[in-house]
């Protein structure tokens, strides 16, 4: 008995250094924050599961491209929709096109998915924010991002499609 404790212990020793050694040191999730005309908006970015989407969102976000931009299709029920200059639905940043991310991810309230064509491919600048369940998206859209506070102002936002007079994103910023 005492052998196999005393072998116990040595393998212990030697598999427990290398296993911390290895674990992944823990990072701070990426976050954009939209300031709205209905208030603040703080999406946490979801770079473990769709990482170019992720970047991209911060990075127009940088870039300026997000500030005073609408939300240009709200549903009740289903989602609010923005990332176009043009308020259109049409328009996108100059960056090319993403290729999808698509994950088991769900999209439920608060999830945040790259809008696209019916191209899986063609997702670029615009995103959108659920309201609830929106399980028949799941697989065919990139979940980038979940909303951490402020889902209470999204709820807030005038519908239609299109929207008229629509809130918009008064500035976004990434840290």
């Amino acid at each position: 008995m005492i052998r196999i404790l005393a072998a116990l212990a040595l393998a212990l020793s030697v598999i427990a250094p290398a296993a911390a050694q290895t674990a992944a040191p823990a990072t701070a999730s990426p976050t954009l924050t939209l300031e709205t005309t209905k208030g603040p908006v703080v999406i946490r970015l979801r770079s473990d599961l769709a990482p170019e989407h992720a970047k991209r969102l911060a990075q127009l976000a940088k870039d300026g491209f997000y500030n005073n931009v609408p939300f240009h299709r709200v549903i009740e029920g289903f989602m609010a929709q923005t990332g176009d200059p043009t308020g259109t639905g049409t328009g996108k940043s100059s960056y090319p096109d993403l290729k999808a991310e698509f994950t088991k991810t769900p999209f439920v309230r608060g999830t945040v998915g790259m809008a696209r064509s019916s191209s899986p491919n063609s997702a670029n600048s615009q995103f959108f924010i659920c309201f609830g369940d929106a399980s028949f998206l799941n697989g065919q859209y990139t979940v980038v991002g979940e909303v951490v506070s402020g889902m209470e102002n999204v709820d807030k936002l005038k519908r239609g499609e299109p929207v008229q007079n629509p809130d918009r994103i008064v500035k976004a910023t990434a840290k």
